[in-house]
């Protein structure tokens, strides 16, 4: 599989409460798709359509939690179209780096909201 983006950012609250946050949005997706779940590594895969595979890993950090995210490309046989047509999507990268400070903020006010 080839990623096509990758982002990280910092939640300020502890790893276990932002990885059982980010399960919980995770399965409550409007979209179909299949949700991988390694609560001991703490990583997620959330796998829908022919070529998109969300991958997501929550890490130790002294500030609170680490946040990865990947974009992946899981097309098998001609996968390099999932490359070429991605170019065509002006602002993908953008628009998931937005997305995904987005879900930073909520993953943080959501811990944070449980702690008070």
């Amino acid at each position: 599989m080839r990623t096509i983006v990758e982002v990280s950012g910092v939640v300020s609250a502890a790893p276990a409460d932002v990885f059982a946050r980010l399960e919980r949005q995770l399965a409550g997706s409007e979209y179909p798709m299949k949700l991988e779940v390694d609560r001991e590594r703490r990583f997620l895969a959330a796998q829908g359509g022919w070529w998109y595979r969300g991958e997501y890993e929550v890490a130790d950090d002294p500030a609170g939690s680490r946040v990865t995210h990947r974009v992946r490309n899981a097309a098998t046989g001609q996968w390099w179209g999932v490359l070429l047509a991605n170019r065509f999507f002006v602002g993908f990268r953008d628009r998931v780096r937005e997305g995904f400070r987005a879900m930073l903020a909520e993953l943080g006010t959501a811990s944070a909201g449980r702690n008070r």
